[in-house]
């Protein structure tokens, strides 16, 4: 029956099925043909899936981050980012990346990233006489950085499958996240070295000044999120509401951006995002119970076992593996249904849970600009008109970079452990 629902699951994902319900699918179908587990098996396991405190903390950072969108404080942060960096060669495509660095800061979703930051951004590039394979590269792969820099959703489903700390995956993400977003500055700079891409006229102090005291209030928000969870003021849920809360706040009473009016379209737009991804998660988990009936996660132990002597060469397959499960499927039911099957191999490899949390992130991050998934490319290509495969040629340099620094992270781990351990050792 295995080899035939493995057929049935590659089938379904062929013919364009959506992969919350490929899996949905497949759980169903191998669960009523194994004798010894009920059919009711699957819609437990799909609400108990979802039965999580910590699973409220999805819609409530997508709300944040529709929030920030609608209220125009993304705007804010493009205005910041071009104050610091604009004067630089190819300013624009520099500010891109660093709004995104910011605004994954207080969001935690990459797809928001790119639906609120290209929508401003991409067109404008175009305007400057960006070539648009360019806007879009850049606006897609930065927005990958969105589930690195803390606050990460898939970071506090992670926790949640492993019981490791949030506070500590979260310090772990920083490194990494701002060495991919400098790496790519980097590209962008040579790039526009050789493209001649326009530059803004430095920002005098003053002008920089006034756009940071304007900022200040949505800047605030990592500091508080991260630094309430690390300290145990509140937990990654509670963070998540206090988001929304503060974005609230400062939209309609610092900015006077966000109106009441917007609150309806803010609300739809968050219930769709985050029923996609709820649905994929309790999917995967009646799927995991037909996986667990199939002993995949013995099944794994002893092949590894028996194959792999080195934890590196363990490694290079895991990266390997999540770098081609990410270009069909979304992080979120990638880990709900393999992290369970790795997760007793690594630790046998004297690889922490925390370190797998990340190198796991980082890879499916990749998975969000690779066709045929590559949700973050599909909604940039879209917002540009540019077709798919031109926008993923104009990713690619972008792409080596955060598998580059995957690699650094994988085999030199403790340059992304270095200041959380600093910080906070007793989380690690």
């Amino acid at each position: 029956m295995g080899p035939l629902l493995v057929f049935l699951f590659i089938l379904l994902m062929i013919i364009g099925i959506p992969i919350a319900f490929v899996i949905g699918i497949v759980a169903m179908i191998g669960i009523i043909n194994v004798p010894y587990i009920p059919e009711v098996t699957v819609p437990v396991k799909m609400l108990n899936g979802l039965d999580s405190f910590v699973l409220l903390a999805v819609p409530l950072f997508i709300l944040a981050a529709n929030l920030m969108n609608r209220g125009q404080i993304s705007q804010k942060l493009i205005d910041f980012s071009l104050s610091l960096v604009g004067h630089i060669r190819g300013g624009l495509a520099h500010a891109n990346i660093l709004v995104s660095m910011l605004f994954a800061g207080v969001s935690g979703a990459s797809q928001a990233d790119t639906a609120g930051v290209g929508k401003i951004l991409i067109p404008n590039m175009k305007k400057q006489g960006y070539d648009t394979g360019t806007a879009v590269g850049v606006t897609a792969a930065s927005s990958t950085i969105g589930v690195i820099i803390p606050p990460s959703i898939p970071m506090i489903i992670y926790a949640g499958l492993t019981n490791v700390s949030v506070g500590a995956l979260f310090l772990v993400g920083i490194i990494p996240g701002i060495l991919i977003g400098l790496s790519m500055m980097v590209i962008v700079y040579f790039l526009a070295l050789k493209r001649d891409y326009p530059t803004y006229q430095r920002a005098s102090m003053s002008n920089f000044l006034k756009q940071f005291l304007n900022t200040i209030p949505a800047l605030m928000t990592p500091v508080i999120l991260i630094g309430g969870i690390i300290t145990g003021i509140f937990t990654a849920t509670e963070a998540a509401a206090f988001a929304s809360i503060y974005t609230v706040i400062i939209g309609m009473f610092y900015y006077k951006t966000l109106k009441l009016k917007d609150f309806p379209k803010v609300f739809v737009d968050t219930l769709t995002l985050s029923s996609l991804s709820l649905f994929a998660l309790a999917a995967a988990n009646a799927l995991g119970e037909l996986m667990s009936y199939y002993q995949l996660s013995l099944w794994a132990e002893q092949f590894f076992a028996n194959n792999i002597s080195s934890k590196w060469v363990f490694l290079l397959i895991i990266i390997a593996f999540f770098l081609f499960v990410g270009t069909f499927m979304d992080a979120i039911p990638a880990m709900i249904l393999f992290i369970p099957v790795v997760l007793p191999v690594a630790i046998t490899f004297d690889i922490s849970p925390i370190l797998l949390g990340i190198i796991t992130i980082m890879t499916l991050a990749v998975g969000l600009v690779t066709p045929p998934y590559g949700l973050c490319l599909l909604l940039a290509a879209k917002i540009g008109k540019l077709p798919i495969e031109k926008s993923f040629k104009s990713v690619m340099p972008y792409i080596t970079v955060v598998v580059v620094v995957l690699l650094i992270v994988a085999f030199i781990p403790s340059i992304a452990f270095y200041i959380p351990e600093m910080i906070n050792p007793s989380l690690f």
